[in-house]
């Protein structure tokens, strides 16, 4: 019995460590710049880009979000606590993105963009605009 045992405390203390380091690399968050090359990295993959398609996906990439991260860093630094307004920027920044990639994508890599391949921000971003237009349409606020 006492065979056994050792190897399973053996094994869930190596499992626990494991946990341990995940837990603290999850600590720091990625920067924008990693968000970025990841972003770049799945678009290539999901989308078949070719290497000029991937080349200005991530400098569009690494210059929007550091853009974006930045602006949104000035608002936390002032208090400002309205989370809308927050949201605004992202959303603006996600139609510059969106606007880009327009340029560089092919009609069926857009479509496949807008249908599947959106990252949640975009998706998020996209929603909200669409609310807001249809807001607009019946004279709301």
């Amino acid at each position: 019995m006492k065979t056994l045992l050792y190897p399973a405390v053996i094994v869930l203390a190596l499992i626990l460590s494991a946990f341990s380091a995940k837990a603290q690399e999850q600590e720091k968050p990625p920067t924008a710049e990693e968000v970025a090359a990841t972003e770049s990295e799945r678009l290539e993959k999901f989308l078949k880009l070719e290497d000029w398609q991937v080349f200005y996906v991530d400098s569009t990439l690494q210059h929007d979000f550091v853009g974006m991260e930045t602006e949104l860093k000035k608002m936390q630094e002032a208090k400002v606590g309205n989370y809308n307004l927050y949201l605004e920027i992202q959303d603006q920044w996600y139609i510059r993105i969106e606007n880009s990639f327009k340029k560089y994508f092919t009609e069926a890599q857009w479509n496949k963009f807008l249908k599947s391949g959106m990252s949640r921000g975009h998706k998020d971003s996209y929603k909200r605009r669409l609310k807001a237009a249809r807001k607009a349409a019946k004279g709301e606020k």
